[in-house]
């Protein structure tokens, strides 16, 4: 299902420091429905807009996309330190991913929170989702986190201009 939102990201690595909050990325899994490129109803659109909207107040929100079904993708596999391309579709649907949600919460029950408040009607009540933490600086050691920091400001700074 895509969801049709991408929230500001622009300063969350020091708001990241400041509150001492942590990143989640929620996964919704891909499906028949969306491999086969089935656009969500207007219901479903209207409720995912509303729980974006919710999380967007709440200050949580940071970015969230739909994406094509894998037949408009590519798979890059590496062997022998070549690049192998292969084209799309991908046969297991439930491995796939149909879009995703990055969060920035303080705790990882209140992004379990979020995650549960996910609309029901997506994908007819049978939606799989799958949240998982960020790696944040601070996860690659004291010494390494200033200037993991720095680079990561750097890149994002560059990226965004």
């Amino acid at each position: 299902m895509p969801q049709i939102i991408s929230a500001c990201r622009a300063g969350f690595s020091s708001r990241h420091r400041r509150n001492m909050t942590m990143r989640f990325m929620i996964i919704r899994k891909a499906d028949q429905a969306t491999e086969a490129g089935v656009m969500p109803s207007q219901e479903l659109i209207n409720a995912m807009m509303k729980y974006n909207e919710e999380m967007i107040q709440a200050g949580v929100m940071l970015d969230g996309v739909g994406l094509q079904p894998s037949a408009k993708g590519m798979r890059v596999s590496f062997a022998d330190g070549k690049p192998v391309v292969t084209d799309g579709p991908f046969a297991e649907a439930k491995e796939l991913i149909a879009g995703f949600t990055m969060i920035e919460v303080k705790s990882r029950e209140e992004a379990l929170e979020w995650v549960k408040r996910w609309p029901a009607i997506d994908a007819g009540g049978k939606v799989q989702l799958e949240l998982r933490q960020v790696f944040e600086a601070e996860d690659f050691g004291a010494e390494m986190a200033d200037a993991v920091r720095k680079q990561e400001t750097n890149l994002r700074e560059r990226a965004t201009h």
